[in-house]
């Protein structure tokens, strides 16, 4: 029987925890709201269900155990991370100078990058193929059935706690806005600066890791 008293507490712990993808949910609710971030967080699940499916039919030992492919994707994700920190940052930098509104949402942009940041993020993978097996119960069910149930608990879990991230980001949304309820203030702007600072911060982390 799997176990679900100690897989569920796990999962919350790990999903929780501020990574680049929840720091991602976090900005794109407070620039653009909770409807879009929410959206956006689709692409983020689909890359997690190849990662889980990868883990089901026994890959995802063989490529955690892969140097080359370990590095490739590792140094793919820190590119991508240091791209999306500078962008970010610049964006606060122009957007401080001319008060200007976020430009319309384009919400397959959105969950394209929320892809691009799990995809890339070998982490990601070593927790799926670390993780899932611990809470298996071996001779019993099908051992990729159950891979297979702890890996759709995980992303239920996940979506739940992107909820709460972007609901965060919505509040602050709120907060950010003038009196007039149009113009965004300094606290967006501090936002980005902070998640622009973040991301650069956690692909240094990752560029100086060795697994």
């Amino acid at each position: 029987m799997i176990n679900w008293m100690g897989f569920v507490p796990a999962a919350v712990l790990v999903s929780m925890i501020p990574g680049a993808n929840q720091l991602l949910g976090l900005r794109n609710a407070v620039r653009y709201g909770m409807a879009p971030a929410m959206i956006a967080v689709l692409g983020r699940l689909v890359a997690f269900v190849v990662f889980i499916g990868l883990v089901v039919i026994g890959l995802g030992a063989v490529l955690t155990a892969s140097v080359v492919a370990f590095t490739v994707i590792k140094w793919a994700g820190v590119v991508y991370l240091v791209w999306i920190g500078l962008v970010t940052l610049r964006r606060s930098a122009r957007e401080s100078m001319t008060a200007a509104e976020p430009p319309a949402v384009d919400s397959r942009r959105l969950a394209g990058q929320e892809f691009l940041v799990a995809i890339t993020n070998p982490k990601a993978m070593l927790l799926f193929a670390a993780l899932l097996p611990q809470f298996t119960a071996p001779g019993q069910e099908p051992l990729a059935l159950q891979l297979a149930l702890l890996g759709a608990a995980y992303l239920m879990i996940e979506t739940v706690v992107a909820l709460g991230y972007a609901t965060i980001g919505a509040r602050l949304r709120v907060c950010s806005r003038s009196g007039s309820g149009t113009v965004p203030g300094k606290v967006r702007r501090r936002i980005e600066q902070l998640t622009g600072a973040c991301f650069l911060g956690l692909a240094g982390y990752l560029a100086a890791s060795s697994a």
